[in-house]
């Protein structure tokens, strides 16, 4: 029986594999049955997973989809280190001792919410656009990736004024939501943008009226770089940023302070913690030297 954990956010699960794919450059779509992460768990958090009986550590997991109807939580990772790499060996009908869901969600605020995802950073954008399926909200969903991306991308049927017209590449299960997408790569894949995600977002930007850009907030998740350049995009145009960031963690229950990080506020710095301070912080607190002229800007996530 799951047991509860110290914190009455989390749960202490034996997840059993239902599905486990492997895709073009060593990612994998791993489905677990969790009922009762998935009946908790909301966009932006993760999970910390023991990935083999060998390995004392347990690893970090960005959660790319639930249902809590079903009770089953979707993950896409990346095998790089010998954690996941083990992990990718697990079959179907395996067991695994699941903790979550951890920390905080992201915070959706403006109508035109713009979600950025890079590489591994793409499952938070995934949740978070299924969360707006049926809200009042027009996101925006713009992935990248330098690896083929682990679904077969199709043109998509939902016109995006600003954005290049050769640009065509969708993700299937965001356009059968209805849910624009495009795609970003430097490594000419066909109907991709041919640079950064974010010179992908400013040709959208552009397009905008000012008062439309008064309803604009992004949202982004990848690796540092990305997330350093979301957060100037978002201080060139005035708007507010939301930004996950990704950490080793030992125990991702805010005990060790090993994911701690800095984050600066009017105050000061204050070392704050990735897995229960975060994932998700105001993008502007995390990479102040991105911004400027950002006094205006409210905190979008204290």
């Amino acid at each position: 029986m799951p047991q509860p954990t110290q914190r009455d956010t989390l749960v202490v699960e034996q997840a059993r594999i239902l599905a486990h794919d492997a895709f073009d450059g060593a990612q994998y779509i791993l489905r677990v049955q969790a009922p009762l992460q998935a009946a908790r768990a909301r966009p932006g958090q993760f999970v910390h997973l023991r990935v083999a009986p060998q390995l004392p550590l347990r690893r970090p997991l960005s959660i790319m989809r639930t249902s809590a109807r079903a009770g089953w939580l979707e993950f896409l990772y990346k095998a790089v280190g010998e954690g996941t790499r083990l992990l990718a060996r697990r079959p179907v009908g395996d067991t695994l001792d699941m903790l979550g869901p951890v920390g905080k969600p992201f915070q959706i605020r403006q109508p035109r919410p713009v979600l950025i995802g890079g590489g591994v950073g793409m499952p938070p954008m995934i949740f978070l656009a299924e969360s707006m399926r049926r809200g009042p909200q027009q996101p925006l969903v713009i992935l990248g990736s330098e690896v083929p991306f682990p679904f077969q991308a199709r043109p998509s049927q939902i016109i995006i004024p600003g954005i290049p017209s050769a640009v065509i590449g969708a993700m299937p299960l965001l356009e059968d939501w209805g849910i624009a997408s495009r795609l970003a790569s430097l490594q000419a894949y066909p109907g991709c943008f041919q640079g950064y995600v974010t010179q992908l977002v400013q040709h959208w930007l552009d397009a905008l009226t000012p008062e439309q850009r008064q309803e604009v907030g992004l949202y982004a998740c990848g690796p540092e770089p990305m997330l350093q350049a979301v957060v100037r995009l978002a201080a060139d145009y005035q708007l507010p940023v939301q930004v996950s960031l990704e950490e080793y963690m030992a125990c991702a229950t805010g005990g060790c302070a090993g994911c701690a990080v800095p984050v600066h506020h009017a105050a000061g710095v204050s070392m704050q913690r990735v897995c229960v301070d975060g994932p998700v912080f105001d993008g502007y607190t995390i990479y102040p030297e991105m911004a400027c002229n950002t006094d205006s800007i409210s905190s979008e996530y204290s």
